[in-house]
């Protein structure tokens, strides 16, 4: 287990890692073959294409490893490697119906092609001033979902990113997006405090103003409107980062996405013999029913997706869960653990 106070010496062995695999490509500890053919990652190792393209290959194996071996019986993920008519491809991890974990979805998208107009009217209506209604892109980015079968283990997500468009007169705009944050069915405290410490200890590497500003607006961004409350206990979420510069703005987005296994795995090892019963599985059935609405209702990834020519709506769809449930105008005792949780939940706290 990694602990968050080591997460410095962690992130400078990953980073010579890294640095050694640069310099000779190596891909056989990925999940599958990349989606860009080898000759031409190897022959432009400075392109961010080519290092954002291997950096998600190599968080997604990483957590696909760390999570198998939580496995009790070997549960191993399902790999399907998938290609794009239009332009690139990915690779979706599931992991499905295992004794720790009842879904598990680690994807990787390299894609590319023309964007279309209703892609472009979104960016546009987060503030990108973008001309013309067609434009070339390259977005390559992971993306994890993890629904434990035990009510005490938290959900995760995180989604790293890097985009960039073409504009007519040739010019590049580029940006990178992203956030980790934690779903909580029963609220331990020490649990969220440690997930927020590493994150923060990541963010801090970098701008120590990162963490208290990602962390305002993961609680704003992962709000259900519609219910008055927040998906989950938070952590952090950046949209259209380009400053100060390229690499410095890779260099952060690699920090957090090296984060995740030490904020997360800790708390599975903790929790995954944890006993409950059918009421715990019952709320926890019920709370998922809110992750599924916030993700069909208000995600932007899933929206972004959804408009994309050739988009894979199996990949798309596998945040969400294999089970879930709703209940007309259920509402917890105020008192009891579950009304406790609704309380954070309606209410977001800073933790560290």
């Amino acid at each position: 287990i990694i602990l968050s106070g080591s997460f410095v010496s962690y992130l400078s062995t990953i980073r010579a890692e890294m640095a050694a695999s640069k310099r000779k490509l190596n891909l056989s500890g990925f999940m599958a073959k990349p989606i860009t053919n080898a000759e031409i990652l190897q022959s432009n190792p400075d392109d961010m294409k080519t290092k954002m393209e291997l950096l998600i290959m190599k968080i997604q194996a990483d957590f696909c490893h760390a999570l198998e071996n939580e496995e009790n019986f070997g549960r191993k993920f399902k790999i399907d490697r998938w290609e794009r008519a239009e332009g690139g491809g990915g690779i979706t991890c599931v992991l499905q119906d295992g004794d720790v974990f009842e879904k598990a979805g680690v994807n990787i998208s390299v894609v590319s092609g023309t964007l279309p107009k209703g892609a472009v009217d979104q960016m546009r209506s987060r503030g990108k001033k973008l001309s013309g209604n067609s434009l070339p892109f390259f977005a390559a980015g992971v993306s994890a979902v993890i629904h434990p079968r035990n009510p005490m283990i938290p959900t995760i997500h995180f989604n790293y990113r890097y985009f960039e468009l073409t504009e007519p007169n040739g010019e590049k705009q580029w940006w990178f997006g992203g956030g980790t944050d934690l779903t909580p069915y029963y609220l331990d405290e020490d649990d969220v405090k440690h997930f927020h410490k590493t994150l923060k200890d990541a963010c801090d590497l970098h701008d120590k103003t990162y963490y208290p500003e990602f962390k305002k607006w993961c609680d704003k961004y992962f709000r259900i409107t519609h219910r008055n409350e927040c998906r989950g206990v938070g952590g952090i979420f950046f949209d259209d980062v380009d400053q100060p510069n390229q690499e410095e703005v890779f260099e952060f987005v690699s920090s957090c996405a090296h984060a995740v296994i030490p904020s997360y795995l800790p708390l599975v090892k903790r929790h995954k013999n944890d006993f409950y019963g059918h009421r715990e599985r019952e709320w926890q059935l019920l709370r998922r029913g809110r992750y599924v609405e916030f993700n069909l209702i208000y995600d932007r990834g899933t929206k972004f997706g959804l408009y994309t020519p050739g988009a894979r709506y199996e990949s798309i769809l596998m945040s969400l869960p294999l089970l879930a449930k709703w209940e007309y105008m259920h509402e917890p005792k105020a008192n009891s653990d579950e009304g406790k949780l609704i309380e954070v939940l309606q209410n977001p706290k800073d933790w560290i």
